[in-house]
Order: structure tokens, then sequence, then C-alpha cells
């Protein structure tokens, strides 16, 4: 039985994947298993995974394409390890990330818990400034700002089940956290720099107008919150967000 879940989304990743692979299969600790649902990839990924030739290594496939929550979904359906953490195909996790965060969540009793990451350009080289991890994480908090990433976290699934991701939000991961976060007091940090996010030029150019919608309707559609509540968080975390990513390298 392994200890860890992995569960990685991938929709045509051919440019990134291998190094992500790489992440994965250097981790120091080795008692995992790694769930990969493709979500209709038109490029080379799925042939790069089958080449891996490592059995703890499952790859499923979609019908159709779903989206990135539909596809760690199905994964999440099939995971087997007491620990759930999460990659995308194209980040990367620091050679020790894993034996880190278990060892943290066992030493703190954690049911959840986040670390630093490096947030980064294409090629791996800083981008903005790291994301600390220096709090508590509360349902409470949470909603003001979503410090939690989904390639630095992991939670406890013997202790507070499986957390799936909502249909029909484009905010999808906020929610899934928002969720666990019901159910347990805390999060807890570790305060190090244990994975690398890459940041698209893509995945920043959607209008901010449509993000803040889709914010809203976190809120609104999943947390049930009345309009001037909604209205509140998504302020707050409009203005946590810019904060959040404006102290950029030159």
């Amino acid at each position: 039985m392994p200890e860890i879940s992995i569960i990685t989304p991938c929709f045509n990743s051919e440019k990134f994947l291998k190094e992500t692979i790489h992440s994965v299969l250097s981790q120091s600790f080795q008692n995992w298993e790694w769930l990969i649902t493709d979500d209709c990839s038109t490029d080379e990924s799925v042939k790069i995974i089958k080449n891996i030739g490592d059995p703890r290594i499952i790859l499923s496939k979609t019908d159709h394409n779903s989206g990135a929550g539909a596809a760690r979904n199905i994964s999440l359906e099939k995971a087997a390890g007491k620990y759930i953490t999460f990659l995308d195909a194209d980040d990367y996790w620091e050679p020790d990330f894993l034996e880190e965060m278990v060892n943290f969540m066992k030493k703190e009793n954690a049911e959840l818990a986040y670390s630093n990451y490096s947030r980064c350009d294409e090629n791996l080289k800083p981008a903005i400034g790291d994301f600390h991890a220096d709090t508590d994480v509360t349902f409470d908090n949470l909603l003001k700002t979503c410090r939690l990433s989904l390639l630095s976290s992991m939670y406890n699934s013997e202790r507070v089940g499986k957390e799936y991701f909502p249909a029909g939000s484009k905010r999808e991961d906020h929610v899934m956290w928002l969720n666990l976060l019901k159910k347990i007091p805390l999060g807890k940090p570790l305060n190090k720099t244990m994975a690398k996010y890459r940041m698209h030029a893509t995945s920043i150019s959607r209008k901010k107008t449509n993000i803040i919608k889709d914010q809203y309707l976190v809120y609104k559609d999943h947390m049930h919150f009345s309009t001037l509540k909604s209205f509140y968080y998504t302020a707050n975390w409009a203005m946590n967000g810019f904060l959040k990513y404006s102290k950029i390298f030159n």
C-alpha cells in the first residue's frame, strides 16, 4: 500500500512533462503511487508517460476533454495512499518534497500542510518572489486569499476523507480547499521552499474582469453566501492577490 498518492492532470504537456517526471522519480521518499489522468492530449504526452515503465504510475484517460478538475477527480477515485498531494504536469518538486512534507505532518499531527514554493518562468528561473508558507490556514482566512497551492500542499485522507473538485467552477482548487477546511480547524505551514511553480504567459493573460467574476461565484454559488457577503470577500481576495504578486524581479 503506497503511503502517498500523487494526483496529476495532463493535457498537451509534452514540452515540460519530462522535467516533472524527473522531479517525481528523484524524490528521496519512494513509497508513492502516481495517478495521472490524461485529458485527451493530442501531443506526445501519453507516449512519454507510457515510456516511463514504472509500475507505481497509473495512467487513466478521459473520454472527452473535461478540464483539470475532472481529470483530478478520476485519479482521486483510484487513490489508495494515506496522504494526498497534487502536481500539475508542468510543475516541479525539489527532491525532498515528499519526505519533508510527510515528516512535518507526522511531527505536527497535521491533517493538512503546505510549504513555500518558487514562482518561476517557463525555464524554471525565478520570475517573482517566492510564496512563503508563514501562517496557519483556516476556513476564515482562506476566504480572503487562497494561500494553498496544489503543488505544495498535502492532506491526510485517512483523517479527513478525499476531497473532490467541484464541477462548474473555474476556481475549483479554491472551492476544494474551502470545503476541506470546513472539516478541520487548520492547515499547518512548512516554511521551506519545496517546489517550483511554472508561470506561463497564457495563464496570466486572462481578463481580470473574468477572474474576478469567477472568484465571486466561489462565494455566491459554492459557499452560498449572500450577494453582499460575496462582494465583500471578492474585494478582499482581489486586494490580497495584488499584494501577493506585486514584488516582481527586474
